[in-house]
């Protein structure tokens, strides 16, 4: 298996009932989980048993049985299935904890669910909110304070879990970035958040110098403690604002759109800010459904009518952004698909997908 990383000292090999196990360093975790999918290596139907959830039963079964409560399979289906750890805080989701029965038990619960999950704080999501800053709807249940500490692929995230999202989902296109070769180059990112992209561009794709935008200032507190964490702040300029409203252009070798559903307000921008001399690639984000999204159709034909919207959106951007280019230059210029990046799905035949699209002027 090849790879970037130095595997001295990044995982333990032992055996769980038999079964060959390793266990790699949390800050690896998704780099080894990418190679071995690259690999066709990685079986994701095969996953160890998780013992915190038995754990987290045993307790929260004493808890209700002292309140002179029973306990019943609604309340063990109402036990969290799922939830995101980040350090010493637990994020549960909103489909947890739902029965008014909880609420009898008081601060109890939340201190009894932290020791069932070995944690030692608890936060609780229910929505992303309709504030145009993408912020989380997050309640603390359980800690004093919600700022909390992230590692991926080596890089150092910290946010407030209450105000700023954490993309977990996108950790492959993360960690794509983080392979390119960006060295001598100006990035422009125009939805910096807490720092998703820019990290990894300056941090391992070695970029000269990184414009973030950001527009939301809970994040671009995070951004700016990332920076300084990461200790690249020296080559980061981070813009504060509404990037539509940037002063800048003609500066950038490469621009990261990394928005869902669409990035498609930012693509003049996006355009104005390309070198007028040599151009530059565009990385453009979209969530793209298929037309067979109501359809009875096999996997086959799904996975092929999935990949043919792709490749449909794609080109009708390439024209666009091609249009746009000759708009706002008064030249002409070339546009080629490099690659079209999945980099996850939301539901069946709803794709979140990235075009890596070389502008060069004609």
């Amino acid at each position: 298996m090849q790879s970037n990383i130095n595997t001295v000292d990044l995982f333990v090999c032992f055996q769980m009932d038999g079964v060959p196990c390793l266990r790699v360093s949390e800050c690896h975790v998704q780099q080894f989980r990418r190679c071995l999918q690259t690999k066709a290596a990685l079986d994701s139907k095969k996953k160890t048993e998780r013992t915190s959830g038995n754990k987290l039963e045993i307790i929260l079964r004493e808890l209700i049985e002292s309140h002179g409560e029973r306990w019943t399979e609604e309340l063990r289906a109402d036990l969290p299935h799922s939830f995101q750890r980040h350090g010493d805080l637990l994020l549960l989701k909103d489909n947890c904890f739902s029965l008014p029965l909880w609420k009898n038990m008081d601060q109890h619960l939340w201190s009894s669910v932290a020791e069932g999950l070995g944690a030692k704080r608890l936060a609780k999501m229910s929505r992303i909110s309709s504030d145009g800053f993408r912020s989380p709807v997050v309640t603390m249940l359980l800690g004093e304070h919600s700022w909390v500490k992230h590692v991926d692929n080596g890089i150092r995230y910290e946010f407030d879990i209450t105000r700023c999202m954490f993309s977990a989902g996108n950790i492959t296109e993360k960690l794509r970035v983080a392979g390119f070769d960006c060295r001598g180059e100006t990035v422009v990112d125009l939805y910096a958040g807490i720092g998703y992209f820019t990290l990894p561009y300056l941090v391992h794709a070695g970029a000269s110098h990184v414009h973030a935008c950001e527009w939301n200032p809970d994040a671009v507190e995070a951004l700016q403690r990332n920076l300084e964490a990461n200790d690249v702040s020296d080559r980061c300029t981070v813009h504060q604002g509404d990037n539509r409203q940037l002063q800048l252009s003609e500066i950038a070798d490469r621009v990261n759109l990394g928005l869902i559903p669409s990035s498609e307000d930012g693509w003049p921008v996006a355009c104005r800010l390309l070198k007028r001399t040599t151009g530059g690639i565009l990385h453009i984000h979209q969530n793209v459904t298929s037309a067979l999204l109501h359809a009875a159709i096999n996997d086959a034909s799904g996975k092929k009518a999935d990949r043919e919207a792709w490749q449909a959106w794609a080109d009708d951007t390439a024209k666009h952004i091609t249009f746009l280019l000759k708009d706002i230059t008064g030249a002409q210029w070339t546009t080629i698909i490099q690659h079209i990046e999945h980099v996850k799905s939301y539901a069946p035949h709803v794709h979140h997908i990235v075009l890596d699209l070389e502008c060069r002027p004609s």
